[in-house]
C-alpha cells in the first residue's frame, strides 16, 4: 500500500510538471504574440537570421548544417532564382520553373533551419531584431543577403518606361511584352509605328546585355519568321548601347573583341560609348543626338545594392553596398555580417569591392559559417581571399567567350568551345536535380530542332504607350 501511494505520489507530481511546462509554453507563445514577434520555435541555440536566400544567402544556410545553431531564413520568395538565365526565361528559352527551387524543398533534410516568407521593414540593432511582415525576429547572429536592385540612375522616366530583367517576373514580363508587340505589329498599317513595336533597344553591355541580343538575334532567324509569316523580320532591328568603349567589362580583351565580332555577325547593331540620355516609351535619345523609335527598352545598364533601414548610414558606400571587413562584418558591429552583392570589402585587386556575380557570394556564404562556428568557440576569423574563378558570356548558338582560372592559370577560349563549357557550367550550377534535367532537355530540344516552345502569353504585359502620348521627336 506504501508502495503504491508513493508510485500514485510520482505520477501525480510528473503530471504536475507537464502542467507547469505547458503552461510556461503558452505562456511564452502567448508573450511572443502579444509583443509582435514572429512565431518561430526557439530551439534554444544562437540565432542566426538569413536576410535574403540568392546565391549566398542559401549557400550560408546549407554551410551552417553541422554548426551548432538555429537558422532562420526569410526571403519576399519561396524560391531560389537561379539569376543567371532569367534572360533564358525572357526569350522563350526556358520556363521560369525551369531556374526556380522552392527552400523548403532544398533545406528540407536541414533540421536546424527554419524558413519565413516575409519582407524585411527595418532591424532594431539595440534589441536585436528584425521588423518583418510578419513580425519581430529576434538574432544573436545577423547576415544580410539582399543582393541588388536595378539602377535607374535617378532616371523615374527611364523607371517608368523601360523593361529590366532582375527577377522571375521582369522575365515572364519581357516574354510576353515581345510577344505581345509582334501580335500587335499584323495590325499596324503605318510602317514607321510598326518598325517600333519589332525593334528593341538593350542599354548596357555587360553579360546580361549581350546575351539577351544573341538570344534576340536568334528568334529573329530562326523562331519568328515562322510564327509571324506575314511580318518581314528585315525590319526588325536590335540595338546595343554600351556607354564604354568596349563590351563585357571585367573580362579579357580577346572576349569583348569576340563579343562583339559575333554580335555584328549576328546584325546587332552595336553602339559603342554612347549613353541614353532619354526615352519616352517610344523615343530613344542618345547623347550624341542620334535618336531610335522602340516600344521596348530592355535595361540592363546597371545594379546597385539594396540596403535595409535601421543599419548606420556610415556604413554604407558607393552604391548602397555595405562597407564590410575581411571577416564580411558591417563597419561599426560586432555581430552583423554582410554578403554577396550588398558587400563591398575594399581590397588592393577591388577597390570597389568583389564583382556583383555569384562566385564571391557563394565563397562569402561557405566561409561565413566556418566564421560563426569559430565566434561559438571564440577562436580566431578567417580572413575572406576571393579565388577569382573566371567569367564567361555567351552570343547565342554555337558561340560564347570564356575568360577561366584554374591551378593559378589563365586559359582564354572562344567559339564552340566556349559555348560547350558555358552550358556545361549553367547546367551544373543550377540548385536541383530536376532543373538541371530540365533545362538540359530543354536546351537539346532547342539545339536539334531550331525552337523555342514557351512562346506563350501568361501574366502581365508592358502594353505600348500609344504614340500620340509620346514627345514627338524627329527620327533617324
Amino acid at each position: 500500500m506504501h508502495n503504491s501511494n508513493i508510485l500514485l505520489s510520482r505520477i501525480s507530481s510528473a503530471i504536475v510538471l507537464t502542467q507547469c511546462e505547458v503552461t510556461q509554453l503558452l505562456s511564452h507563445s502567448l508573450s511572443c504574440f502579444m509583443d509582435g514577434h514572429a512565431k518561430i520555435e526557439d530551439l534554444g541555440k544562437p540565432r542566426v537570421v538569413i536576410v535574403g536566400g540568392g546565391f549566398g544567402g542559401l549557400e550560408l544556410a546549407k554551410a551552417l548544417r553541422h554548426v551548432n545553431v538555429q537558422v532562420v531564413l526569410i526571403d519576399k520568395q519561396n524560391y531560389h532564382t537561379f539569376q543567371p538565365l532569367l534572360y533564358q526565361v525572357a526569350t522563350a528559352g526556358l520556363d521560369a520553373d525551369d531556374i526556380v527551387s522552392p527552400f523548403r524543398k532544398i533545406l528540407e533534410n536541414q533540421k536546424n533551419v527554419f524558413f519565413r516568407m516575409a519582407t524585411v521593414q527595418s532591424v532594431d540593432t539595440e534589441a536585436q531584431v528584425v521588423k518583418t511582415s510578419i513580425g519581430l525576429v529576434k538574432y544573436d547572429y545577423l547576415i544580410i543577403a539582399t543582393g541588388a536592385t536595378t539602377n535607374y540612375f535617378g532616371d523615374k522616366e527611364m523607371e517608368k518606361n523601360a523593361v529590366a530583367i532582375k527577377c522571375v517576373e521582369d522575365a515572364i514580363m519581357l516574354r510576353n511584352t515581345v510577344l505581345n508587340n509582334f501580335e500587335k505589329a499584323l495590325q499596324i498599317e503605318d510602317p514607321v509605328e510598326r518598325n517600333s513595336l519589332l525593334d528593341f533597344v538593350i542599354v548596357g553591355g555587360g553579360p546580361t546585355g549581350v546575351e539577351v541580343a544573341g538570344a534576340l538575334s536568334e528568334l529573329r532567324k530562326h523562331v519568328f519568321p515562322g510564327d509571324y509569316r506575314e511580318l518581314d523580320f528585315q525590319e526588325m532591328d536590335i540595338h546595343l548601347i554600351q556607354s564604354g568603349p568596349t563590351l563585357l567589362k571585367g573580362m579579357s580583351a580577346e572576349a569583348s573583341e569576340k563579343a562583339l565580332k559575333y554580335l555584328q555577325d549576328f546584325g546587332v547593331d552595336v553602339i559603342l560609348d554612347q549613353r541614353v540620355k532619354s526615352y519616352d516609351g517610344y523615343t530613344v535619345t542618345l547623347n550624341s543626338g542620334r535618336t531610335l523609335i522602340t516600344r521596348t527598352l530592355i535595361w540592363a545598364a546597371g545594379v546597385s545594392g539594396a540596403p535595409i533601414d535601421g543599419i548606420r548610414k556610415e556604413s554604407v558606400l558607393k552604391g548602397n553596398r555595405y562597407q564590410v571587413d575581411e571577416f564580411n562584418r558591417i563597419t561599426g558591429y560586432h555581430n552583423i555580417f554582410a554578403i554577396g552583392d550588398i558587400a563591398a570589402m575594399p581590397t588592393p585587386d577591388f577597390p570597389d569591392g568583389h564583382p556583383m556575380v555569384a562566385q564571391p557570394a557563394i565563397q562569402q556564404g561557405k566561409l561565413l559559417a566556418k566564421n560563426i562556428a569559430n565566434l561559438l568557440c571564440t577562436q580566431a576569423l578567417e580572413p575572406f581571399h576571393y579565388h577569382d574563378k573566371g567569367a564567361m558570356a555567351t552570343i547565342g548558338r554555337n558561340h560564347a567567350v570564356a575568360d577561366l582560372k584554374l591551378f593559378n592559370k589563365e586559359y582564354r577560349t572562344q567559339g564552340f568551345l566556349a559555348w560547350l563549357m558555358w552550358t556545361f557550367v549553367h547546367v551544373i550550377s543550377l540548385v536541383s536535380f530536376r532543373n538541371r534535367l530540365a533545362v538540359f532537355i530543354s536546351w537539346s530540344w532547342s539545339y536539334f530542332n531550331l525552337d523555342k516552345g514557351l512562346r506563350f502569353i501568361i501574366g502581365q504585359k508592358r502594353e505600348p504607350i500609344p504614340v500620340e502620348e509620346t514627345a514627338p521627336k524627329e527620327m533617324v
